[in-house]
Order: structure tokens, then sequence, then C-alpha cells
């Protein structure tokens, strides 16, 4: 799957496609808007992805505290200085689909 697929899909399919993993399937409720369902999946994939998604949820939240504690969870220090909320969702996305979580 590419990120332009994975784009079409939160248009195209009424439901998160099968087989995905847990922080692939929150960055899909989010891109739907839904923030309350992709937390629920992103609370629960304990993978360092499903951290990093989760770590970006409670950014985009505006809850920074949260945010740090799920970025450490994840292997990570942070977005990179500067990185706007839509530059993370599509850096995720990408990494994510690039190794085939999608699958």
């Amino acid at each position: 799957m590419s990120f332009e697929e994975f784009q079409q899909s939160l248009v195209r399919d009424s439901a998160v496609p099968a087989g995905w993993s847990g922080a692939l399937q929150a960055l899909w409720y989010d891109g739907r808007g839904d923030w309350e369902g992709a937390h629920d999946c992103a609370q629960e994939d304990t993978s360092h992805d499903g951290s990093w998604v989760h770590a970006y949820l409670h950014r985009k939240e505006g809850d920074e505290g949260n945010a740090g504690y799920w970025y450490a969870r994840a292997g990570r220090s942070g977005p990179p200085k500067g990185c706007t909320l839509e530059a993370e969702w599509a850096a995720l996305v990408r990494e994510l689909v690039g190794r085939g979580a999608g699958k």
C-alpha cells in the first residue's frame, strides 16, 4: 500500500480496512476526524508505533505532557522542531505503510 492509497481509503472505505496494525488504524480514524476512535486504537497498540501515534494524538489534543510520555515510550524525543501536526501525521503514515503495517 502507498501513502496515496491510504489517503484514498479515508474517502472510499466506510470502515477501517481489515488487517491493519492498531497504529495505522488510529491514523485512519484520525484522518477521518475521529480523534476518539483514533485514541482507542492507539491505546490498545502497545508497540513503539502505537506509542508514537498515541504521542501524536495527545500533541494534537494539546496535552504536551502526556504527549512527551508517549514519545518516550516510543523511543523518540518528540517531533522534529517546528513539525506541524499535518506533517507528523503524514510522516507516521508514510513510515508505517512503508514498513507494511497495513498488511
